[in-house]
């Protein structure tokens, strides 16, 4: 099995080492891992492409390369330059901090695996929830380390039919506890989190210029529900199957 993996969080991300040692468990010896990440944390760029500029292209080693990009530019940079024959699968994450509810708008993480379905290749992107009881943990990706191959593989032998022009990706969320505290894992529909949205502030520089920081809404709202948030704060790992169709089919029937 050849692999592709990428992330939004930077080629030196703690994530990227997971997510690595993922691939490799999935690989096998005969495999290949390639490594295609940005050069720097591109979170929160959604399935942004650099479309107006080129992009500077680094190999760090064997297999492993950094692009002065965005997370979809690092699997186009794969796709059509890179990598001498097409990937079998593409994984993107793990990202440090969750990808459920309406993260999945902003996440560069899932850009990445976005762009990997609309280039027709099975593609997963894995997100690490944070909270008070992994945040300082020694390993806060363990429940990622310990469950993520035995998802990954089941996900990538399934067949299923493509009813639409748009193939389907997965989103798969690990709760924010210890791996031995995981329940399990549910196949979970996309959530939101009600009353908590991402915002700006303002900061004022001492030469009295103004600056914007982008905060995020809480992440440990209650939700109360069977969509992605709310199982993964139940301790169990979500899994949502999405395509790139925006289309709101209930308006459309309306019409």
């Amino acid at each position: 099995m050849r692999i592709l993996i990428t992330n939004d969080d930077g080629i030196n991300a703690p994530g990227l080492k997971a997510l690595e040692q993922i691939a490799h468990e999935l690989a096998g010896e005969a495999g290949e891992v390639w490594i295609i990440a940005p050069s720097q944390e591109r979170s929160g760029v959604a399935h942004c492409i650099s479309y107006t500029s080129p992009m500077l292209i680094n190999k760090i080693s064997e297999r492993r390369y950094s692009v002065d990009g965005y997370p979809a530019d690092c699997v186009l940079a794969g796709l059509y330059h890179i990598i001498p024959e097409r990937p079998d699968v593409i994984l993107s994450g793990v990202n440090r901090g969750n990808n459920s509810a309406e993260n999945v708008l902003y996440s560069g993480t899932i850009g990445a695996a976005l762009e990997g379905a609309l280039q027709g290749i099975k593609s997963f992107a894995l997100s690490q929830y944070l909270g008070p009881k992994n945040y300082d943990a020694a390993d806060p990706f363990e429940a990622s380390h310990v469950h993520g191959t035995g998802i990954l593989r089941d996900l990538i032998s399934r067949e299923y039919d493509n009813p639409s022009d748009y193939h389907i990706f997965y989103n798969v969320n690990f709760p924010p506890v210890s791996a031995a505290d995981v329940k399990g894992h549910k196949f979970v529909a996309q959530g939101r989190r009600k009353g908590s949205q991402f915002s700006a502030i303002v900061q004022t520089a001492p030469n009295n210029r103004d600056f914007l920081y982008v905060k995020g809404g809480d992440q440990h709202v209650t939700v109360g529900d069977t969509s992605d948030a709310g199982v993964n704060l139940d301790g169990y790992i979500s899994i949502t199957p999405m395509r790139a169709d925006l289309t709101a089919y209930d308006i459309l029937e309306q019409a």
